[in-house]
């Protein structure tokens, strides 16, 4: 355990854990804990399993010396290990050439415990002599734990007496006895199995007959596969290390070792023992059975020929023979009355009945009817079959279970996956094979397993969770060969139907059939969808499967294979085709979006086509995994704007077997959904384009252009689908109180806080009270206010305009999404348009008699019906509370002088609405108006009636100036402009006209509308 610990959690993090424990546990302070004690034992040794770490000064044996244990119960223990076979397991193993392995779990323990007692590693010679003839006389490299693995040359360096007595076994004569051994073993075993594994051989009258032979080839299978694997391992040779280099190249080169020819060698001997053991299985089930009816044959045969010899049975020319029908009916009587439970004696005695039913035959001269010999031979069949039966023993089954163990490959069959796959791709039946292996591999859980077990510990099933998780997701990764391969044959079957196959029209001239048969083409699409299938045929064949305690079955694995080869194409297109260079002089936008449109389209159109070959719900899992990627890389984007981030173990989207891969991010965004909402904010800017509402078009202030419309939406409709709309839809709400808080911080700091901006404002407030009447000398009082409060301003309107056109753009997108969703989806657009009407008239009828009910704190239903709404574009973006606010004094009176500082930035032209006057000091009329309605909205209502009354108050005490300086009076330029504003703010906020009439009468907007 303290050897695990320090190989798998680094020195360093071990302390720290214990410092995070002890800071936040409340056993800390209790008399009876024994935390000092564990710091003792954990604390760190200074070992590293980085490479070309050196091994820390006298470890492990320091290590182990920290908590003293008795030197007496170690010697005894340790000579145990040396003397006995504590295990049993030689009885498994009666070879002697398989001795080592058949004491391999004996000689980990032995080598660790080993460190207890230093001494005998350093000095006493005679005794490391024992135990390396014993253990380790052909063999250097051993397993101690779940795949940990020790090269004994390296770990017995430091002690003198470990390091002589395996220098005899390190000679080179030896390493090359085993090496040439094993290695010549591969070839010959391979033909062996595979012999055995032919159809129809493996009988079993056949196995019950050989037992012994077909152990002693699953012997010299496992003893050769565990000798190569852990002799040819790269992890266990240092490769700095010069001896051991030479000692590696010596094992390659006498052993001719081949990985591959060696896997084939693992995996015929997995299968060879999985169809042994099911065989067994069965032979065991229906032993008793088998055995009575056996025994009820044989006993009515010889009822049957007794009676023949009475003379009554018309058998021809068969005399009666009293003696032998007495004879004949003792015998049917000893078989029917052999016991099942005694084996031995129902043994011995089955034998002595065949021995006189065979000396019966001889004594009476009975071969001349053939008829009596059929029914003796028959009886002896029986009797045979009888004995074959009994034996067949559970030991059988232990002993293969003992020799299969594959704990030692727990690490080492990683190295083995590029082979696996290899094999997989070019035969995809190999899967069955490879089942088999697994299981084997399953086998390794009993080690961890068994010491839990006996001691009846809680903790069994969250180990046994565990290691089945590790083997699970490991055949997982195996088998993810199959799900590329698909894909890759997909691509070209889309290359081949989007570019070469030609679409057959309705009406076809016989001509031209032969221009349009295109059978090359076809057929490489035949043959592409022919290997697809084959794929799925060869994982469906695992069958469903038990590995340690998880079911795995092959259907799921299949799907969850091609879900996550999905998500890892899907998300690279998305990561690499959403990528926009800033300073190109026209925007990469709209060519980039057409291009990830056909890109998914292609992955949409594979799925739809490989749907029925591979029998799998297509769009169901197109649909899930898509959302699911945009989704999760919405919630990476937004993590910017939240103090506590969403971690990828916490995150909803992202799952183990089926990742979501995270990218390197190329500028200040994270994912690719921000770089695509930063892009279309840079190219919509307020400063340099200017928004024709009435046509949803942005066109560039200076030279005029078209720089997008609204069919950019559709184009990211039709690229990232709904989910993609509403993601950035997600991130802009997102963006937008960033913005509004920015505000509200820069408002307390440049307004409320500086003395001598309120020191203007208090008595502008002053001034213009009350608000109905009309301010005397109106000009001065306004231009007089702005001008002293003039350095704000442009802070003021960046956060202003910003948010008007991310609200803008939150417009388009409501619209684009409510477009689709009547179009694809008129029922759900319908359903959720007649419940939000419903749930607001339920509302509204509660507020008016608080009898009737209303959802409680609880209940979600408004909640949830809101997401719904906004992914159909059924909301108005423009009537949503972003943050939550608190009173704050001048608000409105601020706001009023902004505008009014703005308005003679603006012009009117006919055919365009208020536009920007001069290019050197740009602003666009739309975005101001809508970030001045969102930003009122976050207050109360009151805010912005007062808001309209100033401007309100504004326009009449212009007018009123005007008329009595003018002969002829005409409507000044900001009143037409403020006019402007009062219509526009009415119809983005969706009020009535009669909110405006009340502060500017009715016949100035007629006489205005006339002017223009």
């Amino acid at each position: 355990m303290l050897l695990v610990i320090d190989h798998k959690i680094e020195g360093e993090v071990r302390e720290r854990m214990l410092v995070s424990y002890y800071r936040y546990s409340a056993a800390r302070s209790s008399s009876d804990s024994n935390l000092d004690d564990i710091c003792k034992l954990v604390r760190s040794t200074g070992y590293s399993t980085l490479a070309g770490a050196k091994r820390p000064p006298n470890y492990p044996e320091s290590y182990f010396q920290r908590v003293p244990i008795s030197k007496t119960f170690i010697s005894m223990i340790v000579g145990r290990l040396r003397s006995d076979d504590i295990y049993n397991q030689v009885s498994a193993y009666p070879l002697p050439e398989h001795r080592s392995t058949a004491l391999a779990t004996q000689a980990a323990m032995l080598y660790v415990i080993l460190y207890f007692e230093p001494s005998i590693l350093h000095t006493q010679q005679a005794k490391m002599r024992e135990i390396v003839d014993k253990y380790f006389p052909d063999n250097w490299v051993i397993s101690i734990y779940m795949g940990i693995t020790v090269n004994l040359i390296e770990a017995w360096e430091p002690y003198k007496a470990a390091k002589t007595a395996l220098n005899y076994t390190l000679e080179q004569p030896n390493i090359k006895e085993q090496a040439s051994r094993y290695g010549t073993s591969v070839e010959r075993l391979r033909r062996q199995v595979q012999q055995f594994l032919k159809e129809g051989f493996l009988r079993e009258e056949y196995v019950l007959d050989h037992i012994p032979k077909l152990l002693n080839c699953l012997r010299d299978c496992n003893v050769t596969i565990r000798w190569l694997m852990l002799h040819t391992a790269e992890s266990v040779y240092d490769p700095n290390n010069k001896r051991l280099r030479q000692i590696k190249d010596q094992v390659f080169i006498d052993s001719k070792y081949n990985p591959k020819t060696l896997f084939q060698l693992l995996l015929d001997s997995a299968q060879f023992e999985f169809v042994l053991k099911e065989m067994f299985k069965q032979m065991l089930s229906e032993k008793q059975a088998k055995w009575e009816s056996y025994q009820k044959e044989g006993s009515e045969r010889m009822t049957e020929l007794a009676e023949v010899f009475s003379g009554v049975k018309p058998l021809t020319r068969v005399e009666k023979n009293e003696n032998l029908q007495a004879w004949f009916r003792e015998i049917s009587k000893q078989i029917s009355s052999l016991n099942y439970e005694d084996s031995t004696a129902a043994g011995r005695k089955t034998v002595q009945l065949i021995q006189a039913l065979e000396e019966v035959q001889e004594f009476h001269q009975l071969e001349s009817n053939l008829q009596i010999c059929q029914f003796l031979a028959d009886t002896r069949k029986f009797l045979h079959q009888m004995i074959r039966t009994i034996n067949i023993k559970e030991e059988v089954l232990i002993t293969m279970q003992i020799v299969g163990d594959l704990s030692y490959a727990w690490q080492l069959i990683d190295s083995y996956t590029t082979i696996m796959q290899e094999g997989i791709r070019v035969s995809p039946f190999m899967v069955t094979k490879l089942k088999a292996t697994f299981l084997k591999l399953a086998s390794a859980l009993d080690l961890p397993l068994m010491r839990i077990n006996q001691a009846n510990s809680p903790d069994l099933l969250s180990v046994s969770q565990y290691y089945s998780g590790e083997l699970v997701a490991y055949v997982r990764k195996v088998l993810q060969i199959i799900p590329e391969s698909m894909f890759t044959s997909l691509a070209k079957i889309i290359k081949l139907q989007t570019h070469s196959i030609m679409e057959v029209p309705t009406r076809l001239d016989k001509d031209k059939l032969k221009d349009y048969a295109q059978l090359g083409s076809r057929y490489e699409v035949a043959r592409l969808t022919h290997a697809i299938s084959i794929f799925t045929e060869g994982i469906l064949m695992m069958k469903t499967t038990l590995v340690g305690i998880i079911k795995v079955d092959p259907k799921q694995l299949l799907e969850d294979g091609i879900r996550k080869e999905l998500v890892r194409r899907v998300a690279y297109a998305l990561h690499k085709g959403l990528i926009f260079n800033p300073k190109a002089k026209t925007s990469e936008l709209m060519p980039k979006l057409t291009e990830m449109a056909a890109t998914m389209d292609g992955f949409y159109r594979s799925f739809e086509y490989i749907q029925d070959y591979v029998s799998i719900y297509g769009l169901k899992i197109w649909q899930e995994e898509v959302s699911r990627i945009i989704n999760y890389n919405v919630e990476q984007e937004c993590n910017n704007f939240l103090r506590t981030k969403i971690l990828d173990w916490q995150s909803m989207y992202q799952s183990t077997h089926i990742p979501i891969p995270k990218f390197q991010p190329v500028d200040e965004s994270v994912t690719f959904i921000g770089r695509l909402c930063s892009e279309i904010l840079r190219i919509t800017d307020p400063k340099a384009t200017c928004y024709i509402d009435q046509i949803n078009t942005w066109y560039d202030m200076k030279t005029h252009q078209e720089v997008t419309n609204k069919q950019l939406f559709s184009e990211i409709q039709n690229s990232l689908g709904t989910f993609g709309l509403n993601g950035l839809d997600r991130l802009l709400c997102f963006m937008i109180v960033k913005e509004i808080q920015i505000f509200l911080d820069m408002l307390h700091r440049n307004v409320l806080r500086d003395k001598a901006v309120m020191d203007t404002i208090k008595p502008f407030q002053i001034h213009v009270n009350p608000v109905k009447g009309i301010v005397a000398n109106s000009s001065k009082v306004y231009s007089a206010a702005v001008a002293k409060t003039q350095k704000i301003w442009s802070s003021y309107q960046d956060s202003i305009l910003k948010v008007g056109q991310m609200q803008i753009l939150r417009q388009q997108i409501a619209n684009e999404l409510s477009y689709s969703c009547k179009f694809d989806s008129k029922h759900l657009a319908a359903s959720l348009e007649n419940l939000n009407q419903s749930l607001l008239a339920d509302v509204e009828a509660h507020y008016q008699d608080p009898t009737l009910p209303y959802p409680k704190d609880d209940n979600t239903l408004l909640y949830e019906i809101t997401a719904y709404m906004e992914a159909a574009g059924i909301h108005n973006p423009l009537s949503k509370i972003y943050i939550t606010t608190k009173r704050l004094p001048y608000f409105p009176v601020v706001n009023f002088l902004f505008l009014i500082s703005q308005l003679p930035k603006v012009q009117y032209v006919k055919n365009q609405g208020m536009v920007c006057k001069k290019s050197t000091d740009p602003i666009d009329w739309p975005p101001l108006v809508v970030g001045l309605v969102t930003l009122l909205k976050q207050f109360h209502s009151r805010y912005m009636e007062h808001f309209l009354a100033l401007i309100g108050q504004f326009v009449r005490s212009t007018v009123e100036q005007c008329t009595t300086s003018q002969k002829i009076p005409e409507m000044p330029a900001d009143a037409v402009a403020a006019l402007m504003f009062l219509e526009n703010y009415v119809y983005y906020a969706k009020l009535s006209r009669k909110v405006v009439e009340a502060h500017v009468p009715s016949f100035i907007f007629d006489e205005f509308r006339t002017t223009l």
